[in-house]
């Protein structure tokens, strides 16, 4: 992307966040258009704010950013830039696409892991803007460009509703070995299903901004199980849903945390069930199972669900 049209989107999206944008000439070159804390105690108004934690994969993040469809101005995006070992800089992401949104990108200069990663970006979110929805995604995954138009309109329906997720497909993009992830999308359904996976997929969950006022953030004492934690403990404050959609392709990564600490996150959701759960007979049955997958192995778990 050549100075003039950066230069085009600044002017652009000037208009719509006069605050928010302001131009810097460095080495004789327009920066790009970046989220910028506010100044003052009027925050910007947007509908949906997604939030991308990211550590060594500028390549999946912009895949991920390009797969965002919202309405120009009413959708923002923070990065949280966990220790990369090549920092995350706006000028490399807009030199791939013109984002149609304000990006902001905090830096944490030594990775601190992505509970704290996350924590960080909320608690920016809550002193910068103002936004009715927060929305979850992971760098590598694919919005369906549908999404967060069908996530929005069904919380503005759902008043009641403080939790929402989609049904997602998982793929491995090195062999191609992929499955379909589905859920129970009621309440009381879905409620129940807790005590024994997780029901929402982290990068398919949107969620009202002021639960995490009730619940706080995503707590530390739950490793490798923050998300299944938060939501948990959301379901018991709020109700949930499910959108019966396939709306995000969520990347299958062999290292990613689920498989390389897969026997610490076990143990973590019997931690999880125990302390949110309200049936004592689930309870109980959970516990069984997860015993039982603490002994088999992830690749026929994996096998198990495609079929």
């Amino acid at each position: 992307m050549n100075q003039f049209r950066r230069f085009y989107l600044w002017r652009r999206n000037k208009r719509k966040y006069p605050r928010l944008f302001y131009p810097k000439i460095i080495n004789n070159k327009i920066q790009l258009p970046v989220l910028e804390q506010s100044t003052s105690d009027v925050k910007a108004n947007f509908d949906i704010c997604v939030l991308i934690p990211c550590f060594n994969n500028r390549e999946g993040l912009v895949k991920s950013l390009d797969s965002i469809r919202y309405d120009v101005g009413k959708l923002c995006v923070v990065v949280v830039d966990d220790g990369s070992q090549s920092p995350v800089k706006e000028e490399d992401l807009f030199l791939f696409f013109d984002f149609e949104f304000p990006i902001h990108i905090i830096r944490i200069e030594q990775n601190a892991g992505i509970t704290k990663a996350l924590n960080a970006g909320l608690q920016w979110i809550e002193e910068n803007v103002a936004v009715q929805y927060i929305a979850r995604l992971d760098c590598g995954d694919l919005c369906h460009q549908d999404r967060f138009y069908k996530q929005a309109s069904f919380l503005a329906q759902n008043p009641d509703v403080g939790l929402l997720g989609t049904w997602c497909t998982f793929r491995n993009p090195v062999n191609g070995f992929s499955y379909s992830y589905t859920t129970p999308t009621a309440h009381e359904a879905i409620l129940s299903a807790m005590h024994f996976r997780n029901v929402f997929i982290h990068p398919t969950v949107m969620f009202r901004s002021e639960i995490i006022e009730i619940t706080g953030r995503y707590s530390l004492d739950y490793p490798f199980v923050e998300d299944y934690a938060l939501f948990f403990n959301i379901l018991n404050k709020s109700k949930g849903a499910v959108l019966d959609e396939f709306l995000v392709a969520c990347e299958l990564n062999p290292k990613g945390i689920s498989v390389s600490n897969r026997k610490q996150q076990l143990i973590g959701r019997k931690r999880v069930v125990s302390e949110f759960g309200s049936n004592p007979v689930k309870k109980l049955l959970a516990n069984c199972k997860l015993l039982i997958l603490r002994y088999i192995p992830y690749g026929l778990v994996l096998s198990l669900k495609n079929k």
